[in-house]
């Protein structure tokens, strides 16, 4: 019988594309630096709406609520911390392609967050273009991501 290797299988799966000469970030490279960055702006802001809801609210274009509308506040809070901490594991341990994935994928936060703040019609222009501005700094980053290493090391 042919080794799992020879075969396909998973328990034989050749992981040599895990290297960081290919696919992974370097400590070398401004990728690593810019998500870890990114990663540091959405702990910060999760931090901020987890212990100042009514700044959050500020920030995000809504009114501050009274009482369990705060909940939510916290909850948003909540889902950016989280994904600082996926983008700091996924570049730190991961590929490139995992940290595109995640990125392109975590840009329904911030077209959400648009639509909420649009049908409220309570947000100032900054705080449209905030959220824009997120949406544009992820769409980039993502395909920063994929662009071949030798291109992009600091």
């Amino acid at each position: 019988m042919a080794p799992a290797h020879a075969v396909g299988h998973a328990g034989g799966m050749d992981r040599r594309h895990l290297t960081i000469g290919d696919g992974r970030l370097s400590p070398t490279d401004l990728r690593l630096w810019v998500v870890l960055a990114l990663a540091l702006v959405f702990f910060g802001l999760g931090g901020l709406f987890l212990a100042a809801p009514a700044l959050g609210a500020l920030i995000y274009g809504v009114p501050e609520p009274e009482g369990i509308g705060r909940t939510t506040l916290r909850a948003i809070g909540a889902r950016d911390a989280a994904l600082a901490l996926h983008l700091t594991g996924l570049s730190l341990f991961s590929t490139r392609r995992a940290v595109a994935i995640v990125l392109a994928g975590s840009l329904v936060i911030p077209a959400c967050d648009l639509a909420l703040i649009l049908s409220a019609g309570t947000a100032a222009w900054w705080q449209v273009g905030l959220h824009a501005l997120s949406a544009g700094v992820l769409t980039l980053t993502a395909l920063w991501m994929l662009v071949p290493d030798e291109d992009h090391s600091a």
